[in-house]
């Protein structure tokens, strides 16, 4: 029995790290310019297919990993100053809106250049798993955790310790203040678009050797990192993390001892009872207007 329960312990803190890092995304986004942006998942995937097809182009293994890394900056970048740029006058719904289509867009050119098929990826370092208590653990795991704690470090002293990154944070809390005392507040939220990009391609490199990866894969990906992120409190990236690996776990359990079937149903169950009892999430802030 406690093999059984660390086996899916193991199971859903994984996948729940590749929830967190998602989930960072959104409250990046979120917090400098109050936008969901649901082209988050395709980040994942094009970080994935791209390291993948470097890969097969004879490229080693770090060179194409940092190579789709810088592409899905590009991305994120060009999403920003082409698609929510010009709109930015735009009520929020209709740049959320605008992020939909762009992840149908950026999907469907994912398909023409490289098919519907699954594409396999090898892991970082040996292919033995590793044994915790009875527990099997797939050695790609460690590396999906690895790189899941040291972003979350790197994002902390990022936002603390760094100009652009307390510019990001005074934008989120007063866009026009920030203006006023001369933050360039465009560049500061094609900045948070670029880093979001950023943190998803890097996740899903990460867990590609465990789940495969597919030009389809950013979508519920996608969504069960908004559900982490909503389940935590949008704009909280302590909330994020914390979300991120409560999901992965209870969805881990529920595989494990119920069933598979029932996985995808829970993890969007969980986001309603957490709303319903927590409307701004676990971590979330009160929201303080003056009259």
């Amino acid at each position: 029995m406690l093999a059984e329960f660390l086996q899916y312990l193991f199971t859903g803190i994984t996948i729940g790290a590749t929830y967190a890092l998602v989930a960072l995304g959104f409250t990046l986004i979120y917090n400098a310019s109050h936008v969901i942006n649901f082209a988050q998942g395709e980040f994942l995937m094009i970080g994935g297919m791209a390291t993948v097809s470097l890969m097969g182009m004879g490229l080693p293994m770090p060179i194409a990993i940092i190579l789709a890394v810088i592409l899905a900056g590009i991305l994120g970048v060009a999403l920003q100053r082409l698609a929510i740029a010009p709109a930015r006058q735009a009520s929020v719904v209709t740049l959320i809106i605008i992020t939909i289509g762009a992840s149908i867009f950026i999907r469907g050119v994912a398909q023409l250049v490289w098919g519907k098929e699954y594409h396999v990826m090898p892991s970082f370092g040996s292919d033995q798993p590793v044994r915790i208590g009875g527990a099997v653990m797939h050695s790609q795991s460690i590396w999906v955790l690895l790189i899941a704690s040291i972003l979350v470090v790197l994002l902390v002293l990022f936002f603390t310790r760094t100009l652009i990154g307390k510019a990001i944070l005074a934008t989120s809390m007063n866009k026009d203040a920030a203006r006023l005392v001369g933050i360039r507040t465009q560049l500061v939220l094609m900045l948070a678009f670029m880093l979001s990009a950023l943190i998803g391609s890097m996740a899903g490199i990460a867990v590609a050797p465990i789940t495969f990866t597919s030009y389809d894969i950013g979508i519920m990906l996608g969504l069960k990192g908004f559900v982490a992120a909503a389940m935590g409190g949008l704009g909280s990236g302590v909330g994020a993390v914390v979300g991120g690996i409560t999901l992965g776990i209870v969805e881990a359990m529920t595989a494990g001892y119920i069933s598979s079937d029932y996985k995808d149903a829970v993890a969007f169950s969980m986001i309603l009872l957490v709303l319903f009892f927590m409307p701004r999430g676990m971590f979330g802030s009160r929201v303080v207007e003056r009259v």
